[in-house]
């Protein structure tokens, strides 16, 4: 079930108006969530389902059985016991074939041909995101940053509320478990938020993201026969599809989950804002880069240490990220590239140096800050050509085409239309870059403010026809 489907526009108002006559009754209204996300995990694969209530299940019981531990060998036991089998389970259906392959091609290269037993199966949706909702809750419990969960109901519905659970953001339970137990009253201002960011959301998924695919995926499938200025489009181009599908995306679970008066994690702050990569990592996906910060980078030893121990943790923080992606050698190197992008920064100590918005006080950013958000942009648009590549021989072949003389014809892709409702698109999220989304405090004139949704709307039904499943659906 998509979010910019139909099923998801009949399911979900029903859920919601339910819910809401719930009111008064927590427990009721907690037991109808949790199998309501039950009933929008099922409509992908139900029989995956079983995976996600056993991932549920083993975390639930290795909470409490931390806590309970007399000694912390008997907490660590548990703890390990269940990151093993969490990471396993993730490892056996995303990783299997990477692995194996990869082993076979090192064998091959030594001259020894290995024939392999591949696996033909199908990447449990979300499997990625859940379970490291799971493995924050059991190391926080062990870290004693909080009490176990006894209430499965509670605990179920933290792990797989559904505007959250096939595509983050990543919640900590230190920030949704309370709100989850804590009674929760209707809030008109809220609602109305809600129904905005859900609808800059679709417009992000449907206008943006959509349209920019319809040539990122034929520039990207035929870039053998285009010439270098098309290829550039289309690494311009697949930059905006995977900011307007992901943060769309986020928009949307974030206004849903806000209408039922849940505060989820921002996950997406103006990055394409950003006049460094430290800083644009502060802004994108912030969820994860904040989990592997508190969960694998401190505990490497963070920054402390020198700066041989700041590269080599940045490093393993950036490769992990790019592998927790996908099972392929181009996220890798994607996290890479990003890591010597920002390795810079990290030596000579600046990566802290923008922590305010640019054009802090101005309406435009000064020419310094232009040219960095720039070359920033430039740089990510850069990488992102291993994440959309089919295999890193792809996307070698891509860059190189790309940067032929032939980068100086006119392209051969008229996409002067939607590049005008890009920047239309930038600019008004520009404008509203001090919000938490960009139309959140549109225009107080009534008229104004009501013609520019009904813009919006009309954007978005004309625009809208077969269903994109969202990218990150896929990691």
């Amino acid at each position: 079930m998509l979010f910019n489907s139909l099923s998801f526009a009949i399911f979900f108002p029903i859920v919601l108006f339910i819910y809401w006559s719930l009111r008064k009754k927590l427990k009721y209204q907690n037991l109808l969530l949790a199998i309501a996300s039950c009933y929008f995990y099922a409509c992908w694969d139900w029989r995956f389902l079983f995976l996600l209530m056993f991932s549920i299940g083993l975390d639930y019981v290795s909470g409490i059985k931390i806590e309970n531990s007399n000694t912390n060998r008997e907490a660590k036991f548990w703890l390990t016991l269940s990151i093993v089998i969490n990471l396993g389970f993730l490892g056996f259906f995303k990783y299997y074939n990477f692995f194996v392959e990869s082993f076979a091609d090192l064998l091959g290269g030594f001259g020894f041909k290995v024939n392999v037993w591949l696996l033909n199966i199908i990447l449990p949706v979300g499997i990625s995101f859940y379970t490291f909702h799971g493995l924050s809750y059991v190391i926080d419990i062990y870290k004693k940053r909080i009490k176990a969960e006894r209430n499965f109901i509670d605990y179920s519905l933290f792990v797989s509320f559904f505007p959250l659970l096939v595509a983050g953001p990543i919640e900590r339970a230190t920030h949704l478990l309370p709100q989850i137990k804590k009674e929760r009253n209707f809030n008109y201002e809220n609602a109305v938020n809600g129904l905005r960011q859900i609808l800059w959301g679709l417009f992000k998924k449907i206008v943006i993201a959509d349209q920019c695919a319809i040539y990122v995926n034929e520039i990207f499938a035929l870039h053998y026969g285009l010439n270098g200025s098309t290829l550039l489009v289309g690494a311009i181009l697949f930059s905006f599809q995977i900011y307007g599908d992901f943060s769309g995306y986020s928009d949307i679970a974030l206004g849903t989950a806000r209408m039922m008066g849940f505060d989820l994690l921002k996950n997406f702050n103006y990055p394409y804002f950003s006049r460094d990569i430290a800083e644009f990592w502060r802004r994108w996906h912030i969820s994860l880069s904040s989990w592997f910060r508190d969960y694998l980078y401190i505990p490497l030893g963070g920054s402390k240490g020198g700066n041989w121990m700041r590269v080599r943790n940045t490093f393993i923080i950036f490769l992990v990220s790019g592998f927790w992606h996908g099972a392929n050698w181009t996220f890798i190197i994607w996290g890479g590239l990003n890591a010597l992008f920002i390795m810079p920064s990290i030596i000579f100590k600046t990566n802290r140096n923008n922590l305010d918005i640019a054009g802090e006080n101005s309406l435009l950013p000064n020419l310094k800050e232009f040219f960095q958000i720039l070359i920033t942009f430039g740089l990510t648009t850069f990488a992102w050509i291993f994440f959309r590549s089919d295999s890193v021989i792809d996307a070698l072949k891509y860059i190189r085409r790309m940067f032929s003389k032939s980068l100086f014809y006119l392209p051969q892709k008229n996409v002067l239309w939607l590049f005008s409702i890009i920047i239309v698109f930038m600019g008004i999220e520009w404008i509203g870059r001090r919000n938490d989304f960009a139309i959140e405090n549109i225009h107080s004139n009534r008229f104004v403010r009501w013609s520019f949704y009904y813009i919006i709307v009309a954007m978005i039904i004309y625009f809208s026809g077969e269903e994109h499943t969202f990218i990150y659906f896929q990691f």
